[in-house]
């Protein structure tokens, strides 16, 4: 279910976070579809369960999958405008770690929208 790159440098519980958060988007989970368990989702790609954990918590945080003690995670009901918020942090993220400022952003995506016109 998940293309995980060991070798990125993007750490791989967000790796799992953001195909998640592509899967809801794009439709292919669904709101209460269940999520594998943290301990198949961690031998079927050969990854820590703490690992697969994670994921699922900072995805429990947000509000975009929900857990039911002995029965498993489910993709919880996203409003439409909640879910574009969280795409756009989940590419924010990444680009505030690698040290890129507020105002370096907002002079690119001003650019990007003035290509556009």
């Amino acid at each position: 279910m998940f293309l995980l790159n060991l070798q990125s440098k993007v750490p791989i519980y967000e790796q799992i976070r953001t195909q998640i958060l592509r899967f809801i988007e794009a439709g292919v989970l669904k709101p209460g579809d269940k999520l594998p368990s943290v301990r198949q989702l961690a031998q079927d790609n050969g990854i820590n369960p703490n690992t697969a954990a994670r994921a699922y918590i900072e995805l429990e945080r947000k509000g975009v999958v929900y857990n039911l003690p002995k029965k498993g995670v489910y993709v919880a009901e996203i409003e439409a405008n909640a879910s574009k918020e969280i795409r756009i942090l989940s590419v924010l993220r990444p680009l505030k770690a690698a040290g890129i400022t507020k105002n370096e952003l907002i002079h690119s995506v001003e650019k990007l929208y003035a290509e556009a016109e």
